[in-house]
């Protein structure tokens, strides 16, 4: 009678320890697997949160870093101006909410009275007659110096840092207004010497600040980005390639200059026709030399 009691639980036991082997490795597994997904997660949000870190700084992080000591012309303080790269060619940066509504309603109220149909750099042999078309906005140069609010010098400052070139290599603002079917056929910033003559200082950099929202249409584009449309059948009225939509208090940076001091071909960029709406733009020219000496 024992023989066969122990021979019955020795058959319990074999057929109870199968499912309880089976559910001990798959805990295990299952553990394991949350663990590894964990660690992973970790890794991905740290890597993004420390690349964050190196683009943007904020004051708590100001107050984790030992600043050192500025020179005359330095800041005391970590500065930052949130940007995204739109293209490497040509290279064109976009900065979201750079200047305050309020900063763009008031430059506008600035420029409004003084506005007069905007005129082109001639070539040998053109004629404003001839020219007649390409560009159609109204405008005024308006300088920092001339604006008594002191709206224009915060901003000027702005995009000095923003571009790491000193506001004396800057032009006056020009302020242009866009309506309905207005446009700029596309053109580079920079004077090429061969068309144009000796230069003193070329056009490095363009920054263009954007005064109001534009309901449809006025984009700036850039037709030949990344070396598109550059057969020599490019209708420079056509609005193609990459296109920036005007969005009030964002600005736009390129750079007309190649590292080297030769024009960027691919920085071409023209104004498309406003279809709806007004369009209203702060524009920024940079020189590669100081403008105060030049005078």
């Amino acid at each position: 009678m024992r023989a066969k009691t122990s021979r019955a639980n020795l058959s319990l036991k074999t057929k109870l320890g199968l499912p309880i082997v089976f559910l001990f490795c798959l805990f295990f597994f299952l553990l394991g697997l949350l663990g590894s997904n964990l660690i992973a997660d970790q890794d991905l949000n740290g890597g993004a949160r420390a690349r964050e870190r190196l683009l943007e700084s904020t004051e708590e992080e100001e107050r984790e870093y030992v600043l050192l000591p500025s020179g005359e012309t330095g800041d005391d303080s970590i500065t930052s101006i949130p940007f995204q790269v739109l293209s490497w060619n040509p290279r064109a940066l976009y900065f979201p909410k750079f200047a305050t509504a309020e900063q763009c309603e008031s430059i506008i109220s600035i420029a409004k009275p003084s506005l007069r149909p905007s005129s082109l750099a001639l070539r040998e042999g053109e004629t404003e007659e001839s020219t007649k078309g390409i560009r159609t906005s109204s405008g005024v140069f308006i300088s920092a110096s001339e604006d008594k609010t002191g709206i224009l010098d915060v901003i000027e400052e702005k995009i000095a840092r923003a571009t790491m070139i000193p506001r004396t290599h800057g032009e006056a603002f020009n302020i242009l207004r866009y309506n309905i079917g207005q446009r700029y056929n596309s053109h580079y910033d920079a004077f090429s010497e061969a068309e144009y003559g000796p230069q003193k200082s070329q056009r490095a950099a363009s920054f263009l600040l954007y005064l109001s929202d534009v309901q449809e249409g006025g984009e700036t584009m850039f037709p030949f980005e990344n070396g598109l449309n550059m057969n020599g059948n490019y209708d420079f009225e056509e609005c193609i390639g990459l296109k920036v939509k005007p969005r009030k208090g964002d600005g736009l940076l390129f750079y007309s200059l190649l590292p080297n001091g030769t024009i960027d071909r691919t920085s071409l960029h023209g104004s498309c026709p406003v279809i709806k709406g007004e369009k209203w733009v702060a524009t920024k020219w940079i020189r590669d030399q100081d403008q105060e000496q030049e005078e």
